[in-house]
C-alpha cells in the first residue's frame, strides 16, 4: 500500500512539474490523474509482467482513498464560510453559473444517452 501511494503522489508531482514548467492552465494534479491514467491503460496491455502486482496494488489504494475523500471537502466549506459577504455579492452570478452548467450537463448527457442507445438499437 506504501508503493502505491508513493506512485499515486509522485505523478501528482510530475503532474504539478509539468504544469509549473510549460505553464499550461490545466491543474497540475489533473495532468497527473492523466499520466496515472495512461499508466494504467499501458500496464493492462500486458507488455511488462512485472507491473500487474503494482498495478492492483494502486486500484485498490485508490479505491481505499476514496472512502475518505469526504474528508477532503471539509476545508473547502470551512473556506466558502469565511467568504460568505462576497458570495452574497456575486450570488446572482453564481447562481446564473450553476443553472447554466447544470442544464448544460444535463443537455450534453441526454444527447449522448441518446446517441448510445440509438446506436445500440441498430445492431
Amino acid at each position: 500500500m506504501l508503493v502505491a501511494i508513493f506512485v499515486i503522489l509522485a505523478l501528482q508531482l510530475v503532474g504539478e512539474v509539468l504544469q509549473k514548467y510549460f505553464e499550461l492552465s490545466i491543474p497540475g494534479p489533473v495532468i497527473g490523474l492523466l499520466c496515472m491514467l495512461l499508466a494504467l491503460m499501458l500496464t493492462n496491455l500486458k507488455i511488462f509482467n512485472f507491473t500487474t502486482p503494482l498495478r492492483i496494488d494502486i486500484i485498490d489504494t485508490s479505491e481505499k482513498l476514496l472512502g475518505y475523500l469526504s474528508l477532503l471537502f471539509v476545508p473547502i466549506g470551512v473556506g466558502v464560510i469565511m467568504h460568505l459577504e462576497l458570495l452574497e455579492m456575486q450570488l446572482l452570478r453564481i447562481l446564473v453559473v450553476i443553472l447554466f452548467g447544470t442544464m448544460s450537463t444535463m443537455i450534453f448527457t441526454s444527447f449522448i444517452f441518446s446517441k448510445i442507445t440509438n446506436t445500440k438499437d441498430h445492431e
